[in-house]
């Protein structure tokens, strides 16, 4: 049996160095040729057909002694003998001989992975083994608040929803027709947020409370036309949140004020700085518990045309005044305590609110109100084009996921408990509270003269560290200390009555009687709200868990998931969430640690977060990893901290603000560069796909002086694995700048090739991507970032706790928690010890292979972009890498388009593969290793079928018009009177089961397809009442 502890040890002791430390010129870079040395002697993975055959499952010939229950032949899907028949289609007949012909000869490292164990371990293993890990963190009451709170999640929430694949499988809900459970969940947030905050328009979630509060500034800062570069933010405030909000300003060139507005002073200081203020935010109630009224602050910010955002306490909204009555513009803060336990840091969904007038340059994704082609209300992603990603190097902010699981677990919380449930939760957090208060006042000073929550304890003859040391050793409770002469201690949902006794006698050293307590005292009626909350119907009728479940279920059966079938949306890769792996979210070992709880109460994630890191390191060939940025903008936006950091360290942070992209990159590369404060030149592409070598070298010379950076994606958005890479890394460091490797493909590169064997040096890894974190709808995501030994010392700091590598020279913490979303790493974690390290180069060859399969199908039917059967294996285009596109854009003279494709393939039970990106008017398609060939033969079929259809509208045959009706709901199919579907001219049953496996097995759109203009010019985007519903039907 595997033990970690020997595996750690032995992997630390016998680990040779992957990467030799970089030397630098003036101006070029160049490395030491020692790696390269090294690597060419280096032992050679084995990715044979005769070795999938062992490593997919080690019992086929006969039964070892090891346990039985392996992973790799549950995770890929093709069994040995569907790949021999694959590869025949293909013209190979072996593995390496496809890759030998895919993959160009200087860019197939196929360096052997040194992850342990090497053969994996079986599921029933990797269960024990996190199991063993978990154990090492200590749970321990938390008191320690500072924006996190504990939290109960109800059972069926956390049964029918966070642990239902058919929640956390699911993508993005960009088609809305088979996307509407999820997107009535997430209106149900919205409405919770504006209902509770007072203002009208809410996101479907951010990423957390500090990167909100950056994106409230940044907001802020581009409302005033970037003119006004002053941002004030009150003392009182979180510490991460500052640090966050002081990471993003700097580098778009934002002053950051500090002032304490709850006092005269600040006040007056305020508005001596008013005419260059863009904007102020406060905590509300502030971190040290206090509740003050902001409204004088609000009067001073808005004369000179700022904006006034508030962070704030969902829980405490549903009793005390809203920042709307303050005269906020933006409310903002973290949902967490709303049913999702504290995960170490996350992952958390936050939320984001504000006036109708920013519906436009709020961050994140909408969920508004629209109606179907029948006529029928129906949900989907408002404004999609204001996302502000899309907007490229203009944009304001580089989101591109949220936190949609997360949001929905909230939205859920606040249905099954409803306003009065939720009201009585927060009664008795105050009531507790204020009975705590009562006690310590008669031994120490409250310095919050109010509060909700928290309180702030001026000691008097003891100290802090006595105190936390006699809650903890004795209580078993943590408190955070402010000073060495002050604590606080936040209260929540969980505390009991022999908390407060415990409590109590920490700070007073007195016995509490609590069979004493009789009511509990009441909320001051001035700081009480006087308007209705969440008064939909939708929170005031689900309060039985019978009702619970039911909703629950009503929604998930109208969504598309992987439990249904492929999602084969390129550049996403949806691959299998396995069930071993998505346990990990409900261990209590792993969910029940505060972010900010004493390291030697986590040495659990300790371990788990170096090992993880080594398994990285390793998988990318890179030195160091920082395990912070909670997405994969985040991780872009880090990896370009980092290289930013890195030329400041050499005096030319001003000069070098040059970063280089091509043109075909994902709109948040741009975006992620503007939000660094670089100018972002565009690299033009060849005819073929490919980098335009001669555009770069161009460029590169052209602003030597002034190069930063260029971003690459690998293998490339068109997923191609180009044989220039290595070239263009060259160009760049041969100018002085530093390469950013977008790892959005590495699902094609695991154990093949890797960023740090071509020569870059930084990448972020979409976990949620090519390591098996679950989409979940929408996020969570969580994107390590993975750097050579130069930018080491730049890898991000926390103001709470040492993060890895942290140095004085390190950037700012990119988001709220150390570790971002740690408990989700677990999940990954798990994906790499269970394939080991000769799985894991299978993952990327099988995903090719798949991907080239269905390719080869399609060919003689559509056409595809950029493949050349005919092209050497060096020329890189002879396959795709993991996934190809599908140019559909010849049928528009036709008439069809992409988009009716993309709602056809709903009625054949399929997701949609990704539509127009990176090339409009396409579809790009990625199978991922994980489906079987039945499945890929089935979607091969639904695609040959719809080119038929394709046909017979164009020769003006009654079957074409089934692709401008599609998709066709239930409803639709079954409710239609007879004389309006003869007027379509095809049967039903060509609507509904156009191929024969869908009569026994169908994922149905719930709604026809959606009018995306009404939508956009009718903006709601909150839960719309009965009236509202009956007056547009």
């Amino acid at each position: 049996m595997f033990q970690a502890r020997a595996i750690l040890r032995a992997a630390r002791s016998s680990r040779p160095a992957l990467r030799t430390p970089a030397s630098f010129a003036p101006r070029a870079i160049s490395f030491a040729p020692k790696t390269a040395s090294l690597r060419a002697f280096a032992t050679k993975a084995d990715t044979s057909s005769v070795n999938y055959a062992k490593v997919y499952n080690p019992n086929s010939e006969k039964v070892s002694i090891g346990n039985l229950d392996t992973f790799a032949r549950r995770h890929i899907g093709p069994t040995p003998d569907n790949v021999t028949k694959m590869l025949s289609s293909l013209g190979y007949s072996d593995l390496d001989e496809f890759l030998s012909k895919a993959i160009p000869e200087h860019i197939l490292y196929k360096r052997k992975l040194k992850i342990e164990p090497a053969q994996g371990f079986t599921e029933s293993e990797m269960l024990e083994h996190l199991h063993e890990i978990a154990g090492k963190n200590k749970i321990v009451k938390s008191f320690i608040g500072k924006g996190y709170a504990g939290t109960r999640l109800p059972p069926v929430i956390q049964r029918n929803l966070l642990e239902s694949p058919e929640w956390y499988t699911s993508y993005t809900p960009y088609q809305p027709e088979i996307s509407q459970g999820r997107l009535q969940s997430l209106l149900n947030y919205q409405t919770m947020v504006t209902s509770l905050t007072g203002l009208p328009m809410a996101n479907a979630s951010l990423l957390d409370e500090g990167t909100a509060a950056g994106e409230a500034m940044s907001l802020s800062f581009h409302n005033s036309k970037n003119k006004k570069s002053t941002y004030v933010v009150d003392s009182n405030i979180h510490p991460q949140t500052l640090q966050v909000i002081q990471s993003r300003a700097e580098k778009i060139g934002v002053k950051i004020v500090e002032l304490p507005l709850s006092t005269e002073e600040g006040v007056e200081q305020l508005q001596k700085l008013s005419s260059d203020v863009c904007g102020a935010l406060v905590q509300y109630p502030g971190t040290d518990g206090s509740l003050y009224n902001y409204s004088k602050i609000g009067e001073i910010v808005h004369a000179g045309k700022g904006l006034l955002a508030m962070a704030t306490d969902l829980l405490a909204l549903t009793m005390i005044k809203p920042p709307s009555e303050y005269g906020a513009d933006i409310a903002l803060g973290t949902s967490q305590r709303f049913g999702v336990p504290f995960g170490y840091g996350g992952p958390h969904a936050a939320f984001f609110s504000t006036s109708m007038k920013y519906s436009r340059k709020i961050p994140g994704r909408i969920v508004g109100v629209s109606k179907d082609r029948l006529g029928k209300p129906a949900l989907r992603l408002a404004l999609q084009t204001r996302e502000q990603h899309i907007k490229r190097e203009k944009a304001t902010s580089n989101i591109c996921t949220a936190q949609a699981l997360l949001a929905n677990i909230s939205a859920m919380y606040a249905v099954y408990h409803g306003p009065e449930g939720l009201k009585n939760i927060a009664k008795r957090v105050y009531g507790f509270t204020t009975l705590l208060a009562n006690e310590i006042a008669s031994s120490h000073e409250i310095t919050n003269k109010n509060w909700f929550d928290t309180l702030t304890v001026r000691l008097s003859g003891t100290t802090a560290d006595e105190i936390l040391a006699k809650a903890l050793n004795e209580h078993n409770i943590n408190l955070f200390k402010v000073n060495d002469s002050t604590v606080s201690v936040t209260l929540d949902e969980t505390v009991e009555a022999q908390d407060l006794a415990s409590l109590v006698e920490v700070f007073t050293g007195k016995e509490y009687d609590v069979a004493s307590i009789g009511e509990l005292p009441q909320f001051p009626a001035e700081i009480l709200r006087t308007d209705d909350i969440l008064t939909h119907e939708v929170f005031n009728t689900h309060h039985s868990e019978t009702a619970m479940l039911r909703y629950l279920h009503l929604l998930q059966s109208k969504d598309l998931s992987l439990a249904n079938s492929m999602i084969p949306l390129g550049s996403c890769t949806m691959k299998l969430n396995a069930t071993v792996e998505m346990q990990t979210l409900s261990i209590p070992g792993f969910n029940s640690i505060h972010p900010f709880a004493p390291i030697d109460q986590a040495q659990g994630y300790k371990e788990l977060v170096d090992e993880f890191e080594k398994d990285l390191n390793d998988i990318t060939g890179f030195d160091a990893t920082t395990s912070m940025p909670n997405s994969g903008a985040q991780g872009e936006y880090t990896g370009l901290s980092l290289i930013r950091q890195y030329h400041k360290s050499r005096g030319d942070y001003e000069k070098r603000n040059i970063c280089l992209i091509p043109v075909s990159a994902h709109g948040t590369n741009p975006a992620s560069a503007a939000m660094c404060g670089l100018k972002v030149v565009p690299i033009k592409c060849l005819d073929n796909g490919s980098i335009d070598l001669k555009d770069l070298q161009e460029k590169a010379e052209k602003h030597a002086e002034n190069l930063c950076s260029i971003m690459i994606t690998y293998p490339s958005t068109y997923g191609l694995f180009e044989p220039g890479v290595k070239t263009a890394i060259d160009t760049v460091h041969k100018y002085g700048g530093l390469v950013y490797l977008d790892g959005a493909n590495m699902n094609a590169q695991v154990g093949l090739t890797s960023p740090g064997d071509l020569g870059a040096d930084v990448c972020h890894l979409n976990i949620h991507k090519t390591f098996a974190l679950s989409h979940g709808g929408g996020g969570p995501g969580q994107a390590p970032v993975c750097v050579k030994e130069h930018l080491k010392p730049f890898l991000p700091s926390h103001h709470f706790l040492q993060t890895p590598h942290s140095t004085s020279e390190s950037i700012k913490a990119v988001n709220s928690a150390p570790y971002g979303s740690a408990s989700v790493i677990p999940v990954s974690y798990s994906y790499i010890k269970m394939l080991g390290a000769e799985a894991l180069p299978y993952v990327s060859t099988i995903a090719m292979l798949n991907a080239n399969y269905i390719l080869n199908k399609l060919k003689d039917h559509y056409k595809i972009l950029f493949i050349d059967p005919n092209a050497s294996a060096d020329e890189g285009l002879k396959h795709c890498a993991h996934e190809f596109i599908l140019d559909l854009r010849e049928f528009k003279a036709v008439g069809i388009e992409a988009i009716d494709v993309a709602k056809r393939l709903q009625d054949y039970g399929f997701h949609a593969p990704t539509m127009s990106f990176p090339v409009a008017g396409t579809l790009m398609i990625e199978p991922t290793e994980s489906e079987n060939l039945e499945e890929l033969d089935r979607f091969i079929d639904s695609l040959l079928a719809i080119r038929k259809e394709i046909e017979a509208y164009a020769n003006k045959e009654p079957l074409g018009l089934v692709l401008k009706n599609a998709p066709h709901s239930l409803e639709d199919v079954v409710s239609t009177p007879q004389a309006d579907w003869d007027a379509r001219g095809y049967t039903r049953e060509e609507a509904a089961y156009p191929l024969p496996f869908l009569k026994t097995s169908k994922c149905w759109p719930t709604v026809a397809r959606l009018d995306d203009t009404y939508g956009d010019m009718h903006l709601m985007c909150t839960c719309p009442s009965v009236e509202e519903v009956a007056s547009e039907q």
